[in-house]
């Protein structure tokens, strides 16, 4: 167990939000190209090797570090086996609990494991501009430092419960939670809805993502 000052997760991605239990099925197809761009399901909607591409032609701010490749890569094996991730969330007048796991060994590795990296951003103000992110994920980058988190591992995944004193904040868990419910409901179809109405946004942020004080 630990605790520390800041965190959610998932993010993008995962599996720790708003509300309800879910189990999903996947639809099938890919959505990461192997060098680094985003694809839709049905094979391209995004550039293959240099990040994502605006309408007038220029690179939108995917970085391309080992460390936000390593994210995304884990981030889209977890929600092409969302029908393998069981989650139960609860919320709480301050913030969210949430028990995210699996049967399958190796998805409740990564589940740790994108938990982790998701602590370590947050904490850090760290966020790395994925263009899945929500306005709440990325208030939550920026008020890390306002958000508590007591995480527990179990045999089978993690659980987490985060609180925070801001109101405002824990609206922004309370979505991004829902949002991530979204995800392990309707797999690789959440994440393309979810790209397809976040990216605009982060395009007007310019070309990279962004360090909490940077």
């Amino acid at each position: 167990m630990f605790q520390q000052q800041s965190l959610l997760l998932l993010g993008v991605v995962i599996l720790i939000g708003a509300g309800e239990s879910a189990r999903a099925q996947c639809p099938g197809g890919g959505m990461m190209g192997l060098n680094g761009g985003m694809m839709g399901p049905g094979g391209g909607m995004m550039g293959m090797k240099g990040g994502m591409k605006d309408i007038g032609g220029g690179t939108m701010g995917v970085r391309r570090d080992s460390a936000t490749m390593a994210q995304m890569a884990t981030t889209h094996y977890l929600v092409v086996n969302h029908d393998r991730i069981a989650r139960t969330v609860t919320n709480l007048p301050d913030g969210i609990r949430t028990t995210t796991e699996s049967d399958d060994p190796q998805v409740a590795q990564r589940i740790r494991e994108h938990v982790a990296v998701m602590y370590a951003r947050v904490l850090a103000g760290d966020d790395p501009g994925l263009p899945i992110e929500s306005a709440a994920l990325r208030a939550l980058y920026r008020n890390g430092d306002r958000i508590s988190t007591v995480v527990d591992t179990t045999s089978r995944g993690i659980v987490v419960v985060q609180t925070s004193r801001d109101p405002e904040t824990v609206v922004a868990l309370q979505k991004h939670a829902s949002e991530v419910t979204e995800l392990v409901r309707d797999g690789m179809a959440a994440m393309h809805r979810a790209m397809m109405s976040n990216g605009p946004a982060m395009m007007g942020r310019g070309m990279t993502g962004v360090k909490r004080g940077a």
